[in-house]
C-alpha cells in the first residue's frame, strides 16, 4: 500500500475529485479515473486511488507507480493551479518568465517615495467586504483570475529596490486582499528580517486566516507589526460588513491578543461607515487596551469610507468629508483619553525619501509587449524599459506588440491605452 504525501500538501477527498492543497492557499484538482487510467497505461494494472488522513492512497506497494504518480501531479500542477478561497485560476509569476515586478498595481512592489516598500506577494482574499474598494474575495463580480509571485524571485526585487531606497526600510506586506493568502509568508518574512535594509515588517490583514500555529511562525520570522482589520465587535454587523455568513469574529479577537502575546505589536484598523458602525469606536478603544495592542506604533487606525470606481460601494455606505471625519477623531482623542487617532506618517517612522525614477512620463506612446492577462475584463498587462503596465479598455491579446500611451504614472503605477 503506497501512501504518497507531496512537501507542503496533503490530499483531499471530493467524491470522484482528489484535491491537492498546497501551502494551505491553493489547491489543484485531479480526477480519480484519470490518475487510475494514467497508471494502467504506464504499468498496465489496475488499482484503486483514494486519500486517507491527508495521504493520496494507492493499493500497490510498487514504488515505481508512487514515484510515477507524484511526477504526474507535480507535472500538471502548473495548469491546475487554482486560488483556495477565490476558487480563481492562478498565475505563478517566477523569474524565467522575466516579468518586472515594478510597474502593476496587483503584485510586485510598490514605491511611493518614502521608507516604505509594499510588498504584494498574491492577489485574491478570502473575505467580500461590502465596501472593498477592489471588488475582491469570493463573490467578487469583476476579477478573473489570482496571481502569485515566486519568493526567490520577489526577493531578488526587493533587493534591487532596496538598494536604490538606502537603509532603514519598512517593508509592508499588502495585497489587494489578504496578505496571508500569499503561500510563502513566512518564508518571506523571515527573508525580509534578514535583509540589511529592513528594519520594520509589518503587514496588514483580516486575520481570519491566523492560527496559533502561525501566530508563533510569523513572530520566529521577525514580523513587528499587523494591521488587524476588524469593523465591528458586534458579530452580526461583522458578518455583513465581512460579507460572509461563516465569518468568525471570536476567532479573530483572540488572534488579536495572540499576536500581542507573541510579540507583535498590533494596530486596529476599522473603517468606519458613519451610521452603520461609528457609534463603535469607543468599543474598539476598549479592545485595543484591554489586549495591549499598540506598544510601539499607535493602537487604533481608524479609517474613513471611501467609495471607488471599481470597488464595491454599497447603498448603507455614505461617504463623510473628511475635514468632518478628523473632527471625530480629534473628538474620541479628547473623550478617550487614547492618542494619536489623527495618524501622521511620523507615528510609524516613515520619512520621505527619493523615489525610484520614472520610466515612463504621462501622454508618452511606448511601444510595448503584452505578458500576461489583467484581472478585469479590457485589461491586460504589459512590459516596456523593465517595467510592468496596465493597458485598459484593450483587446489586445499575450505576445503582442503594440504601442501604448501612458495615462498614469502615479507612484511608479503605470496605466496606460492602446494606440
Amino acid at each position: 500500500m503506497i501512501r504518497l504525501k507531496l512537501p507542503h500538501s496533503y490530499f483531499e477527498d471530493h467524491g470522484d475529485i482528489i484535491r491537492l492543497v498546497w501551502r494551505r492557499t491553493l489547491i489543484a484538482d485531479y480526477e480519480k479515473r484519470e490518475i487510475e487510467k494514467a497508471i494502467k497505461r504506464k504499468f498496465r494494472v489496475v488499482v484503486d486511488v483514494s486519500v486517507q488522513d491527508g495521504f493520496l492512497i494507492i493499493n500497490t506497494d510498487n514504488e515505481e507507480i508512487e514515484k510515477f504518480v507524484a511526477f504526474f501531479i507535480q507535472n500538471y500542477l502548473g495548469e491546475r493551479l487554482r486560488n483556495r478561497y477565490t476558487r480563481r485560476k492562478i498565475l505563478y509569476i517566477h523569474e524565467g518568465m522575466d516579468i518586472p515586478l515594478l510597474g502593476y498595481n496587483a503584485f510586485g512592489l510598490i514605491d511611493r517615495g518614502t521608507n516604505l516598500i509594499q510588498v504584494r506577494g498574491s492577489t485574491g482574499c478570502n473575505l467580500s467586504c461590502i465596501f472593498c474598494s477592489v471588488d475582491e474575495g469570493p463573490y467578487s463580480r469583476t476579477r478573473k483570475l489570482d496571481f502569485v509571485v515566486d519568493i526567490d524571485y520577489l526577493m531578488k526585487w526587493f533587493d534591487w529596490v532596496a538598494q536604490q531606497k538606502g537603509k532603514g526600510l519598512e517593508a509592508h506586506l499588502d495585497a489587494q486582499g489578504e496578505p496571508l493568502l500569499y503561500p510563502y509568508i513566512v518564508e518571506l518574512v523571515q527573508a525580509l528580517r534578514d535583509h540589511p535594509h529592513v528594519s520594520v515588517i509589518s503587514m496588514q490583514s483580516n486575520g481570519v486566516l491566523l492560527n496559533d500555529k502561525l501566530v508563533e511562525e510569523l513572530a520566529e520570522a521577525g514580523l513587528d507589526r499587523v494591521n488587524l482589520s476588524i469593523h465591528s465587535l458586534d458579530p452580526e454587523k461583522a458578518k455583513m460588513l465581512m460579507g460572509m455568513k461563516d465569518y468568525d469574529l471570536n476567532h479573530v479577537l483572540e488572534m488579536a491578543e495572540a499576536l500581542v502575546n507573541a510579540g507583535i505589536d498590533v494596530l486596529i484598523a476599522p473603517v468606519i461607515i458613519f451610521g452603520v458602525n461609528d457609534n463603535e469606536a469607543e468599543a474598539f478603544i476598549e479592545f485595543a487596551r484591554k489586549i495591549g495592542a499598540g506598544k510601539k506604533w499607535p493602537a487604533l487606525g481608524f479609517q474613513n469610507y471611501i467609495p471607488y470606481k471599481f470597488g464595491r460601494n454599497p447603498v448603507i455606505a455614505k461617504p463623510v468629508p473628511f475635514k468632518e471625519f478628523y473632527e471625530w477623531l480629534r473628538k474620541l482623542e479628547e473623550k478617550t483619553g487614547m492618542k494619536p487617532l489623527v495618524l501622521k506618517p511620523h507615528h510609524f517612522g516613515m520619512h520621505p525619501r527619493p523615489f525610484i525614477p520614472l520610466a515612463f512620463k504621462r501622454g508618452e506612446v511606448v511601444k510595448a509587449e503584452v505578458v500576461l492577462p489583467g484581472r478585469i475584463e479590457g485589461e491586460m498587462v504589459a512590459k516596456a524599459r523593465n517595467r510592468l503596465i496596465q493597458v485598459i479598455n484593450t483587446n489586445a491579446k499575450v505576445g503582442d506588440k503594440i504601442k501604448v500611451r501612458i495615462v498614469r504614472t502615479r507612484h511608479g503605477i503605470y496605466v496606460a491605452t492602446k494606440v
